[in-house]
């Protein structure tokens, strides 16, 4: 029997497991948030100053009063505000996030073609930003005021304070064109451009896929230097969380009564420290992840990388507005789903945020 009677009556009563019900209202939250963000995005969107007739078409159409409506006609601009966002939510409940007025494509396969290019170098930057993030986290905390502690973190120090794209400018002349240590720009080299058949959108996935190290060997030469420059930023970040995160750890009771036990240290630091410091630094990774999605433009740029951010740089200075605004949906829905994970892992890490 239980210590407080009626509340696992209560639980089997309702025959749902109270994860389960914390998944739901995240679930249900999310939904009316994605609601939200195609509501911003399309206001926002029609809001930003500049005739998308006159980017589309030039100064030289303006003048002829028939094209413009023809043009305005097509594109549904003819029609009040609150029909096109009725219009623009109707495709988007069937998949249809409208046509690319530069590409002439639907926007979902303009985006299915550039989106994997940008979780995949978002993805691999944010891996190594973990990785060497916590890890130097922990040493900093572990050796507190010593050598490595203030080396540490002036490092992360230097990585939140160095803007990306002059850090991106820098690694592209210094280790490409002065150096020769790494691949130009691109995702592979030239010569093995569509060597493997796209299945999942990311190049090192898919030549794993098809048995290609050369195209793999290749498609991670370009990865490593883009992918490096957007860690540089997080793992900063990550460092300085981790390092706080730990040593307030660190000075609780029961870590203490664990050392007093006589506890071998790496036991009290995976199974007690890191599993209490997890939630603050699972919370900074997680919206590291979203910043570096959404912030990858100039380091696409500088690189050539042919990602989202490129897309949206495009779509933006020519007024392609539903590729502008399936971009946002992209983002903010990328925003959403990662802020699920992040609710889920908490309910997983500390069983009290799904009871409450």
């Amino acid at each position: 029997m239980s210590d407080i009677p009626g509340e696992p009556r209560r639980s089997r009563a309702r025959g749902v497991h109270p994860l389960v019900r914390f998944l739901i209202r995240r679930i249900l939250l999310a939904v009316l948030m994605a609601w939200g963000i195609t509501l911003v995005t399309f206001v926002l969107t029609n809001l930003v100053p500049g005739d998308p007739v006159a980017a589309n078409l030039g100064q030289r159409a303006l003048g002829d009063p028939a094209i413009v409506a023809q043009w305005r006609a097509e594109h549904g601009l003819d029609k009040p505000l609150w029909e096109q966002y009725a219009l623009h939510l109707q495709g988007l409940v069937h998949g249809d996030l409208g046509t690319s007025q530069q590409s002439h494509r639907p926007v979902s396969q303009d985006l299915a073609e550039f989106v994997p290019a940008t979780l995949e170098l978002a993805g691999a930057a944010i891996l190594v930003s973990l990785v060497l993030g916590v890890a130097f986290g922990v040493i900093a905390a572990l050796r507190r005021d010593r050598l490595s502690d203030h080396a540490l973190r002036v490092l992360s120090l230097i990585g939140i304070s160095v803007p990306t794209f002059w850090l991106a400018l820098v690694a592209f002349y210094v280790f490409f064109y002065r150096l020769q240590l790494t691949p130009g720009s691109g995702r592979v080299d030239v010569a093995l451009n569509g060597a493997v058949p796209a299945v999942t959108g990311l190049q090192t996935v898919d030549a794993l896929v098809a048995g290609r190290w050369d195209v793999f060997s290749s498609a991670v030469g370009h990865l490593v230097t883009p992918a490096l420059v957007l860690a540089l930023y997080t793992i900063g970040l990550l460092t300085r969380f981790t390092r706080s995160a730990v040593l307030e750890v660190l000075g609780q009771d029961y870590v203490r009564a664990a050392r007093a036990k006589g506890l071998p240290g790496r036991v009290i630091l995976f199974r007690y420290v890191l599993r209490s410091a997890l939630v603050p630094i699972i919370t900074v990774a997680g919206l590291a992840f979203g910043s570096l999605l959404s912030g990858t433009v100039l380091v696409e740029a500088i690189f050539a990388w042919p990602g989202v951010g490129q897309y949206a740089y495009k779509s933006a200075t020519t007024l392609d507005l539903p590729a502008v605004m399936g971009v946002g949906l992209v983002v903010g829905v990328v925003y959403l789903v990662i802020n699920l994970i992040v609710d889920v892992l908490y309910g997983v890490i500390d069983p009290r945020v799904r009871l409450q």
